[in-house]
């Protein structure tokens, strides 16, 4: 008996041949297949697929921003995009912050909002951040912060409260954002 499955054919690229979970054929060639539909002989292929599709989905789901993880530390929230020219500058600065402070506990996040997750990692393979930085493409975390444009800082205090929001990065305002930070983390 065949089993046709559609797969969400202009949504999804499965990165998997053969059961292979990289998607590197046996000559070493990246497989890379949309489909329209698939035909499965027998139910034994079955969960096979079943594996190959969830493994591409979880490779790209994003977890939840979930905050609450942070309580009790002063949380530095960057939202950014690799095309956007202040980022570039912010990053370093959120780097030499992280390390600066995150004995005092302080908790670099920073939110990437590109579509394509490849641009998201060449601009960071620039920069090696040792922060956390989460990956956001459909903009539902950047929309709870009512980020209106790139990058958009936000300084939440050990109790979950946002005190500081901050849209773009110009590297004479450094100081008065750590003064922010230093404020915050004075706080108990």
């Amino acid at each position: 008996m065949q089993y046709k499955v559609q797969a969400l054919a202009d949504q999804m690229q499965v990165l998997c041949a053969s059961g292979n979970r990289q998607g590197i054929n046996r000559d070493g060639g990246r497989t890379v297949k949309r489909l329209k539909s698939v035909t499965l002989v027998g139910p034994a292929l079955r969960p096979a697929l079943i594996t190959c599709l969830l493994w591409a989905t979880a490779a790209y789901a994003v977890p939840p921003l979930d905050l609450d993880g942070f309580r009790g530390r002063v949380v530095y929230l960057d939202f950014w995009a690799s095309w956007c020219a202040p980022c570039r500058q912010s990053f370093p600065w959120m780097q030499a912050m992280k390390d600066a402070y995150e004995h005092q506990g302080l908790t670099m996040v920073a939110v990437n909002l590109d579509q394509n997750r490849g641009d998201a990692n060449a601009f960071l393979a620039q920069f090696h951040p040792s922060f956390d930085v989460r990956f956001d493409p459909q903009g539902k975390a950047a929309e709870r912060f009512n980020v209106r444009g790139m990058p958009t800082s936000v300084i939440i205090d050990r109790h979950g409260v946002v005190r500081f929001t901050h849209i773009g990065f110009r590297p004479v305002d450094q100081a008065a954002y750590e003064d922010q930070l230093r404020e915050i983390l004075a706080e108990k």
